[in-house]
């Protein structure tokens, strides 16, 4: 009796399938959300940022997705970010990620990997948008990071393509704190004692030092920067 139960309970687990796909853009959203809050050690990716370009995909989705992996980023001691050579022009005017990167000749797929617990891998193997597989095997999970290390060995350096962490500029927090009081460009730089063309300058470095096009989620970010 006790080996048929044992039997019985193997089949299920045998049929289990590796990972749940997760379709929509507010599921797929919450999915990122959730690998960026739960990283704590190690951020492993193959990471594609040309092949969203052309693409029917929202604005917002893109802002989302970028914030996530930052925040991943700046949450994990060890950041390795594997990209291919045809990306190299979106890398360079890309805003910078904490850790290393390394350019490959060419990636096998999209990949996200955290804590060697948990990977994310688009389900056309390229855009994230179009829904993604959530895998929690350890063995399938195992062997995204061997393949990885693999492609990692293999990749040249990609020099400039890291900073530092670092906190507010001095000089941008009377930015910060005026978009967060509301005020309008002409007001803000009338306190401040600038021309409008230097606060639109000194905003545009805030958004780049936040890495946010958003106004509306500068303050949040901020925050979570612990930056007020």
């Amino acid at each position: 009796m006790l080996a048929r139960s044992a039997m019985n309970r193997a089949v299920p687990e045998a049929q289990r399938p590796p990972g749940r796909p997760v379709r929509g853009t507010r599921r797929i959203s919450a999915a990122l959300a959730g690998l960026a809050s739960s990283t704590r050690h190690e951020l492993l990716t193959f990471d594609d940022p040309a092949a969203s370009v052309g693409r029917a995909i929202p604005e917002p989705f893109l802002e989302l997705a970028g914030a996530c992996m930052r925040a991943a980023a700046e949450r994990a001691p060890e950041v390795r970010r594997i990209v291919p050579r045809h990306a190299l022009p979106q890398v360079a005017g890309a805003v910078h990620m904490p850790g290393r990167a390394r350019l490959a000749d060419s990636i096998p797929f999209k990949m996200i990997v955290v804590d060697r617990t948990v990977a994310a891998v688009p389900l056309d193997l390229e855009l994230l948008y179009n829904g993604l597989l959530l895998i929690r095997d350890p063995v399938v999970v195992q062997a995204l990071v061997r393949a990885h290390h693999a492609s990692w060995d293999a990749s040249e350096e990609l020099t400039g393509a890291t900073t530092p962490r670092t906190g507010l500029p001095p000089q941008l927090r009377p930015v910060l704190e005026a978009l967060l009081a509301g005020l309008t460009d002409e007001t803000a730089a009338a306190r401040l004692g600038m021309s409008g063309r230097t606060y639109s300058r000194r905003v545009g470095e805030l958004m780049h030092a936040l890495g946010t096009t958003s106004r509306f989620r500068a303050g949040a970010e901020a925050a979570r920067r612990g930056w007020l």
